[in-house]
């Protein structure tokens, strides 16, 4: 054993010396073809980067020459427009101010784009931005004309208006002296602005009556309400219940405003404080408004995810996502939407329904899936322009489709109602719940594969129970009520 062993040895450490040495002569060979190899690749890495070098020259040069033909164009384009001006303003039959035909120039060249881009002139700029952010210094009364004549549709509360007595119906004959028959509502609504604390004088004739009063008001900070209730209290706060015995709150936001996010806040604390149980957010006839107040109101109910991302051709990509802090959770809410529901509307409506935190009853929205950036100009007006698209959590493109409703409803008959009722609730099971537990095979997904929608067939115009609560004509907010009670009393019974 041991003699065999030190031969093996022997052997072993022999065919280690052949093998060194076959690796030795390897080697020499390598090392000997080494400077070959290395030039070889050194003319190949020159010829390489001396091509690239010159695509990318080329390159460079193809678009260089494309801005060069581009510039000329624009040149050739200037000098068309400023020839037209020039014909126009010197050989038109009548006189026309500059300031008149560029103005028409740049609302032909806004024509051209999508009914969203608009140019907005300095006249009308502090306006537009009232509507935006829905304040503004004036007396505080909606108005319209009726027969020529300027008639109070109705006094804001709180309004300078309201504190002196104007009520509906009342007749606006004079402002500061001018009178109003035949003005229309654009000039008058003008006359009766103006800055903060300064007076105007209205003459206002009551319904029923021939004489006609004077009132003095003192203009102040007009806050047009964007967040409102059922009706009103008797004091004139809004209440927010639809159903006080059940504990069903009721919130209808009509439009998007700087301050609406606020608004809504102090609703839902009066309503938590009150114990509600379940909440319909009213988002009929809601044309929409400012991105960032409808991305705040998502983030009130969502507590995790996303809530709303743009994309455009020359804007970079963006997106918003919720956080839990502030979240107002753990109670079923209904949306209501129509074919008049849009833009922020239908920010609201479909990250709600992405994250099944809501169920979306109604009609198809209008499908505004458009982002609008207000750009100001040297002369004090601005441009609306469409920058971007949006998309919903899920990547939904809502423009020109809109938000498909979980439960499609116009108006219901009590026979339609049951089956639309048990769909609803189903939809809105113990797998939407926020924090359920999740079971071994649980679907995941965009919350429109999870349950076919419900269309529910128009019911007969003269139904109506008398039995039924004051919004019993009002099918949708009807359907809310009765889908919100039966999920009230499906968790009480778990």
């Amino acid at each position: 054993m041991h003699r065999r062993f030190r031969v093996s040895m022997w052997a072993f450490c022999l065919a280690g010396a052949g093998l060194f040495l076959n690796l030795a002569t390897v080697a020499t060979y390598v090392r000997a073809d080494e400077p070959a190899a290395t030039n070889s690749e050194a003319k190949a890495t020159d010829s390489a980067d001396t091509a690239k070098a010159a695509e990318e020259a080329a390159k460079q040069e193809a678009e260089a020459e494309a801005r060069r033909k581009q510039a000329a164009e624009e040149i050739e384009l200037l000098r068309l427009f400023a020839d037209t001006f020039a014909q126009i303003r010197g050989n038109y039959v009548k006189e026309v101010s500059d300031r008149e035909l560029m103005e028409a120039a740049i609302q032909g060249m806004m024509s051209k784009l999508d009914p969203y881009s608009d140019f907005i002139p300095p006249t009308k700029l502090d306006r537009f931005r009232s509507g935006v952010e829905n304040e503004f210094g004036g007396i505080g009364i909606q108005v319209s004309t009726s027969k020529g004549e300027l008639e109070v549709i109705s006094p804001l509360v709180g309004s300078p208006a309201y504190k002196a007595g104007i009520s509906a119906g009342d007749v606006i004959t004079a402002i500061d002296g001018k009178p109003t028959k035949g003005v229309s509502i654009d000039e008058a609504v003008k006359m009766m602005k103006g800055p903060i604390g300064t007076q105007v004088r209205v003459m206002v004739r009551h319904p029923g009556e021939d004489e006609e009063d004077e009132v003095a008001l003192k203009r102040a900070i007009i806050r047009v309400e964007t967040v409102l209730g059922d009706h009103r209290n008797d004091d004139d706060s809004w209440n927010f219940f639809l159903d006080e015995e059940k504990k069903i709150g009721y919130v209808r936001i009509s439009s998007f405003g700087r301050h609406t996010a606020d608004e809504l806040r102090d609703a839902l604390k009066q309503l938590k404080a009150d114990e509600m149980k379940s909440l319909v957010l009213d988002l009929r006839f809601n044309p929409g408004g400012l991105l960032s107040s409808a991305i705040e109101i998502c983030d009130l109910f969502v507590k995790e995810g996303r809530i709303v991302s743009t994309s455009g051709r020359n804007v970079a990509e963006h997106s918003w996502d919720a956080h839990e802090a502030g979240t107002y959770s753990g109670f079923p809410m209904v949306v209501l939407v129509n074919g008049f529901s849009a833009s922020a509307s239908e920010i609201v409506s479909a990250c709600l329904q992405d994250h099944d935190r809501a169920v979306v009853i109604g009609e198809r929205t209008f499908g505004k899936g458009s982002v609008q950036n207000i750009i100001e100009l040297p002369d004090g007006g601005a441009m609306k322009l469409t920058i971007a698209r949006y998309y919903t959590p899920s990547g939904r493109s809502i423009q020109a489709q809109g938000i498909e409703p979980d439960v499609e409803v116009e108006q219901i008959s009590e026979e339609a109602s049951r089956e639309m009722i048990q769909q609803a609730i189903d939809r809105f099971s113990e797998a939407s719940l926020e924090g359920h537990l999740e079971g071994d095979d649980e679907r995941t997904g965009p919350a429109e594969d999870l349950t076919p929608r419900t269309e529910v067939r128009r019911a007969p115009e003269n139904e109506r129970d008398e039995d039924q609560p004051a919004f019993a004509d009002d099918f949708q907010a009807r359907v809310a009520h009765q889908v919100l009670n039966a999920l009230i009393l499906s968790r009480a019974s778990r």
